[in-house]
């Protein structure tokens, strides 16, 4: 008896302890300038492990593709595959032997960078970071070996329609604004890229101004600040920054529309439901956190409760605000049998329905906002994760209140002002459709939820609906 009460005093101190370590997170300090060619850059000290994180950021996403679908997502790809100092060879034997990376990806809006590595081994990756990002050779070989990767990645991508679903989405909700642009560019497009294309891309928007550096990690501020400054105050802009594409808000569908994407051999129905989203910065965001949460952010939420545990219609269903710097979306996702595909939508939108209809109790509320407040510490706990905060918060122009004041923000929402979220971000009428399926057999059933215009999911037909 005196070894259980011993046991649950103990338990009783870690639960009350990690409670008072949840609502007294904060960013850790750090330190913030800009180089005079107008790089930001960001340091923080970490020293518990001999490791240190860089990440980058930089304006040279999709949006900037124009009419070269997939430029800068081969570009980035691109861009570790040799320097004017290095080989391709030789930075992955580097980085293979002394248990560092060097990575680049291209994504919606932005490049970016992440590295990670030994503290000892810094004045040598840095120095490859920096002709990485400011001396790429484009290797004529290694361009056309990427090239075909890439255009190999695309269409296998067609065979599975939850890797391809956010395309088709975005296209229907953001029609001829740039966000609809796939990140990962078409066939066709990807097809008719040269190396030249790649290059005036590099020399357009992997510049310094509206870029930056985060460094986080086992490191003596004053001299990283030196080593960086060093390394990198010698890259120049070759040319204006030119005007952000996506810069216009986007406009959304006015009325409610079904896009039915057709695989001739599919056996179930992947399927998306939504609209109208929110911005990166909105005040909002954390108390849409804590409301999707409970409407479809966890494996207990009300969507997921309904459509696999109740009534077993599929595996898992969920829901997401997708957000970025101009404007953003919403939207219910899940998959299911295509002789379940109605019932599956119907389900999903009388969940919908009863969101709005009945707002959420205190008893829910409570249960999402401890949930919240649990899974938020570790999203920041590591230097690599910490690193990518701070180009989010360059990127958006968020404060770092985003995370100081996060548990305050989370214990404020009472269920009125839930209601009131409800009401004003989730969508209830002229919602869009994306369904991916064998169109013979769904149809009819598409008919049922707005007009529908039909594409094949074989073949580049992302620019023809």
């Amino acid at each position: 008896m005196k070894n259980n009460l011993l046991l649950l005093a103990v338990f009783s101190l870690l639960i009350n302890s990690l409670s008072v370590a949840q609502q007294s997170f904060k960013l850790p300090p750090f330190d913030q300038f800009k180089l005079p060619n107008g790089l930001t850059i960001y340091l923080m000290e970490q020293h518990e492990v001999p490791l240190i994180n860089v990440a980058g950021i930089f304006p040279a996403g999709a949006v900037y593709d124009g009419e070269k679908s997939g430029l800068a997502s081969l570009t980035a790809a691109c861009l570790s595959s040799g320097t004017k100092k290095f080989t391709k060879k030789q930075i992955d034997e580097e980085l293979d032997f002394i248990g560092a990376s060097i990575n680049i990806f291209s994504s919606k809006e932005n490049s970016s960078l992440s590295s990670r590595f030994a503290s000892k081994d810094q004045d040598k990756i840095f120095g490859m970071i920096q002709s990485v990002l400011t001396e790429p050779a484009f290797d004529k070989d290694e361009f056309e070996k990427e090239k075909k990767r890439k255009l190999t990645a695309l269409e296998r991508a067609t065979e599975s329609p939850r890797s391809v679903q956010q395309n088709y989405w975005d296209k229907l909700i953001y029609a001829d604004h740039v966000y609809a642009n796939p990140t990962a560019g078409t066939a066709a497009g990807v097809g008719k890229l040269t190396r030249d294309d790649l290059m005036a891309f590099y020399a357009n928007h992997y510049i310094p101004e509206g870029s930056s550096i985060a460094i986080v990690g086992d490191f003596d501020k004053k001299k990283m600040k030196l080593l960086v400054t060093k390394l990198f105050s010698t890259w120049k802009s070759t040319g204006p920054r030119l005007p952000d594409p996506a810069s216009a808000t986007p406009v959304f569908p006015p009325a409610g529309k079904v896009l039915l994407v057709n695989k001739e051999d599919a056996r179930e129905t992947t399927l998306l439901i939504g609209g109208k989203g929110v911005k990166k910065n909105n005040p909002d965001a954390v108390a849409l956190e804590v409301v999707n949460t409970v409407f479809g952010g966890r494996f207990t939420s009300m969507l997921n409760d309904a459509l696999r545990v109740s009534s077993g219609l599929t595996y898992g269903a969920g829901s997401n605000f997708s957000s970025l710097k101009n404007g953003g979306s919403f939207y219910i996702s899940t998959f299911t049998a295509t002789k379940s595909t109605e019932p599956t939508i119907d389900m999903a939108l009388d969940v919908l329905k009863k969101l709005h209809k009945d707002g959420l109790d205190e008893e829910t509320l409570t249960s999402a906002k401890n949930y919240v407040k649990g899974q938020f510490p570790p999203r920041y706990e590591t230097s690599g994760q910490l690193a990518n905060w701070l180009n989010t918060m360059f990127w958006y122009k968020l404060e770092p209140s985003f995370i100081n004041n996060f548990q305050k923000e989370v214990d404020d929402l009472t269920t009125a002002k839930a209601r009131e979220i409800i009401n004003k971000y989730y969508p209830e009428n002229n919602l869009q459709f994306v369904l991916i399926g064998k169109s013979a057999d769904i149809k009819k059933i598409a008919g049922k939820y707005g007009p529908v215009t039909e594409t094949q999911i074989k073949g580049d037909k992302l620019r023809a609906f």
